[in-house]
């Protein structure tokens, strides 16, 4: 069984075969699959009309098939390695341990954002940025610089003791777990960490950063929390519901997959804590 990590817990040949797989994952191709199909989704969701990575309730399963995707990559490159997660209402400076050379490198360069440490700096040559926005094709980040704090464990208390999943109109406007911890209402917490990491991380084609796999699979253990906490609090919408995917309803990209199969991680993998 697979087991996900705090970041902040992995040694050191842990953290050095999580970095080779990605790098091996980038240097086939595959990785960029994963940006692209991000970026898609987040630019055609809206919030009057079809919406399935973001701005909805399936937010959050349509995020833990496509984190198992990339784990299930990482592993055919690599058995041992899982996804690790990044609690930033802990981890919450940019002195953290995540932002170390030996990992994934620190905050860019003043002007331009260019990350200049770690293994997906450009000067690697092992990190050219090819699923962009703009022409610059390197990994850029302005740490703490978009907003200036992340989000803290009182905020993050805030939202796990939400009792609903979620509530119409099912998108940016909705109150409800999700969307607190989406963050489109309440005190923000998802969509404040990708301002805060700056870059690529505030943008469509934010899996360009290797911290996006960290941020949500730390997304998804707090939806976990929540579940246990809460465990008469269903999955809403259960049907009907024009634009929405219900809890039946299959997902795109994949066709075959449904909110209702992947309300329980367990099958899949645990949390260490």
């Amino acid at each position: 069984m697979t087991v996900r990590k705090n970041q902040a817990t992995l040694t050191a040949d842990e953290k050095r075969r999580f970095v080779a797989a990605v790098l091996e994952l980038k240097r086939t191709g595959r990785y960029d699959d994963f940006v692209r199909t991000h970026n898609a989704f987040i630019m055609a969701d809206t919030d009057s009309g079809e919406r399935t990575g973001h701005r909805s309730p399936s937010f959050l399963p349509w995020h833990r098939r496509f984190l198992l995707d990339f784990e299930q990559a990482l592993q055919s490159v690599d058995s041992s390695v899982a996804l690790p997660y990044w609690d930033w209402s802990a981890d919450r400076t940019v002195r953290a341990s995540l932002w170390a050379p030996d990992f994934l490198g620190g905050t860019g360069r003043a002007g331009d954002g260019r990350v200049m440490d770690g293994p997906f700096a450009a000067s690697t040559g092992d990190w050219p940025v090819d699923v962009r926005v703009d022409g610059r094709t390197f990994l850029r980040r302005s740490l703490g610089t978009g907003v200036r704090e992340l989000p803290t464990p009182a905020e993050v208390e805030s939202v796990l003791s939400i009792a609903t999943y979620d509530t119409a109109p099912y998108n940016s406007a909705s109150d409800g777990f999700r969307n607190h911890l989406e963050g489109w209402r309440g005190v923000n917490l998802h969509n404040r960490v990708h301002v805060w990491v700056g870059g690529q991380m505030a943008t469509g084609v934010s899996p360009n950063d290797p911290v996006f796999w960290l941020h949500h699979a730390y997304v998804d253990k707090l939806w976990s929390q929540w579940q246990r906490r809460h465990p008469g609090a269903a999955y809403v919408p259960a049907g009907g519901t024009p634009d929405v995917v219900d809890l039946n309803d299959t997902m795109k990209p994949w066709n075959t997959v449904r909110p209702a199969d992947l309300l329980d991680h367990t099958g899949f993998y645990t949390f260490d804590a």
